[in-house]
């Protein structure tokens, strides 16, 4: 047996979010927490051209293209959908796209000089029809009851990337059809609701620009609906295709970028849409894009390094917050990465299928994923509560809380999010860590006076649904200042008096050094003396002639700021003459 069980491993690197106003710093690891099964399985294939899902027999097809050599001979591993393997399919010299009819009776399979065909429930040889050759590797894609693949021959596999690569068609009466349609590279297939169908050009020399563009495949002659390409008029964003998707209802198309990440188009005109899909996290690059059957979730793959997750499952929908399931892949237990084109759903949305490749590009795992089925509620019980119980602009403050969970304990900490709202609008101030008895801490560092409002929320995962936000607006006050003065008790006319003492600042530092008034009191009456700027260790002297004998009281004074109190001191010396 080549399987190996194990419980989810999600990504675990730890990251630093600053915090707004003071540079205070709370540990934020990744935002998925929900449990699920993930069985890995080693596939016995050193390439990967394509995976195809048989939910009516619960069969996974991986293909092996091997077109390292013209000798090379392909096959097809045959899974089911616990991960153990049923069989594997020989096939003449190369093996590359996968596609399954309607009723997934048939299998068929790209070859060299070929279409193949095969029996799904026995996994028998059905015939099939020559084709022209293919030295690169074709794509296929059944589409309104026909499969479209791609030819492209060269002397060179090194010269397939730009080669030229003609869209054709083969039909049931094992009879092939030239549609006309061509481009350069490795052009890519992918079927959707409606009898459409979706290529697209990844980038290669001879195409600066490439393209996505959707068929009605209805007819007998493949009909192009929409097409777009990237570049801007400064000649930036050109695609970078590495796998692409139709929606469960064909409203969307979800194209994974290398450049730009998860795009999201309109299925009818591929305009943008309105709302995207959040970015992948720093350091993934996309790789794979699949959405479930039943169409509530989006798969993600991407090629990242070390715990950078190269895995996300999150709602379909890219309006809904709820935080992603992540994945890090990392070594021989694993694969590095999500394989381009490498992510399929079971029907039903029950399982994902996950092809994963180390770094050299020459080992291939097959992961299969089961999301959680069930969803719990979630609540902020007992409000926040704040220490200290005077908020001071600049010095920090702790918001705590306690969330509450309906279902079983997350497999890793939730986290919540929080944002103060004051005169200056809204500002995100990072996350914290719910702990097992489910409190929180979100530390911050106001930095306005007046009315500040903490509000913490909960996005939810695929297991947790999201809660209420809940708040707490707190007086956020100035800072405290203090001076502290030292005097002499006695001193004379004619030697002087010298006064030494400390000023303090709490909170934020002061943007310069404080100028301090000083004022003298005696039997004369009161005066002003010459200010005194305090020295960077906040220390300050004061020299003065008294004028008049008997006491003499020195005050010294700060007015303050927008963000601290002012403070005041006084000492009286006794004057001879």
């Amino acid at each position: 047996m080549n399987t190996a069980r194990r419980s989810r491993r999600l990504a675990a690197t730890l990251l630093a979010a600053a915090l707004a106003g003071g540079g205070l710093t709370v540990a934020a690891a990744p935002v998925a927490h929900a449990a699920a099964g993930d069985v890995v399985a080693k596939l016995p294939i050193s390439s990967f051209s394509a995976l195809a899902v048989d939910s009516a027999h619960q069969r996974v097809y991986v293909a092996d293209s091997n077109l390292g050599s013209y000798d090379n001979k392909g096959l097809v591993a045959v899974y089911d959908f616990s991960g153990e393997r049923v069989t594997t399919i020989s096939t003449q010299r190369h093996v590359s796209g996968l596609a399954l009819d309607a009723d997934a009776t048939t299998l068929y399979v790209g070859g060299r000089e070929g279409m193949l065909k095969y029996d799904t429930a026995t996994h028998q040889p059905q015939g099939g029809l020559s084709l022209s050759a293919d030295t690169c590797g074709r794509s296929l894609a059944m589409a309104g009851g026909t499969v479209y693949y791609t030819s492209s021959y060269t002397n060179y596999v090194s010269e397939c990337e730009s080669s030229l690569t003609h869209l054709n068609s083969y039909h049931t009466d094992n009879t092939a059809q030239v549609t006309g349609w061509q481009d350069y590279g490795r052009l890519q297939l992918e079927a959707g609701p409606g009898d459409r169908l979706l290529m697209g050009q990844p980038p290669n020399t001879r195409a600066a620009d490439p393209f996505v563009a959707v068929y009605d495949a209805s007819g007998q002659t493949l009909v192009r609906t929409a097409g777009r390409r990237f570049v801007d008029a400064d000649g930036k964003g050109a695609l970078n295709l590495k796998d692409l998707a139709f929606s469960p209802d064909g409203s969307r198309v979800a194209v994974a970028d290398a450049a730009a990440g998860t795009r999201l188009l309109d299925g009818a005109d591929l305009s943008d849409a309105p709302t995207g899909y959040p970015a992948l996290p720093s350091g993934a690059s996309a790789s794979a894009v699949a959405y479930s059957g039943d169409g509530k979730y989006l798969a993600r793959g991407a090629s990242a390094t070390g715990a950078t997750p190269d895995l996300l499952l999150s709602p379909a929908d890219p309006g809904d917050a709820t935080a992603p399931l992540e994945f890090a892949f990392e070594g021989s237990l694993d694969g590095d990465r999500v394989a381009p084109r490498g992510l399929e759903w079971s029907a039903d949305g029950s399982r994902l299928f996950a092809v994963t490749t180390n770094t050299a590009g020459n080992q291939y795992w097959l992961h299969v994923v089961q999301p959680p089925a069930v969803q719990y509620d979630t609540r902020f019980t007992g409000g926040l509560a704040q220490s200290p119980a005077q908020a001071v602009a600049g010095e920090a403050l702790a918001v705590r809380g306690r969330l509450e969970l309906d279902g079983p304990a997350p497999a890793a900490p939730l986290k919540v999010t929080a944002t103060r709202t004051d005169a200056n609008g809204t500002h995100e101030i990072g996350t914290a860590t719910v702990k097992a008895d489910g409190t929180f801490t979100v530390l911050d560092e106001p930095d306005l006076v007046g009315e500040a409002t903490y509000t913490v929320s909960f996005l939810g995962d695929l297991t947790h649904r999201p809660a209420t936000d809940v708040t707490r607006t707190v007086n956020v006050g100035k800072a405290a200042s203090v001076i502290a003065l030292t005097a002499p008790a006695e001193a004379s006319m004619s030697t002087g008096v010298q006064l030494t003492g400390t000023f303090t600042a709490q909170g934020r530092a002061l943007p310069e050094r404080a100028t301090l008034k000083v004022q003298r009191t005696d039997r004369l009456g009161t005066g002003t003396l010459s200010s005194v700027t305090v020295a960077a260790d906040g220390t300050f002297t004061i020299d003065d002639l008294p004028r008049t004998r008997r006491e003499t009281t020195y005050t010294v004074s700060w007015p303050g700021d927008d963000l601290h109190e002012g403070a005041t001191a006084s000492a009286t010396v006794h004057v001879t003459r």
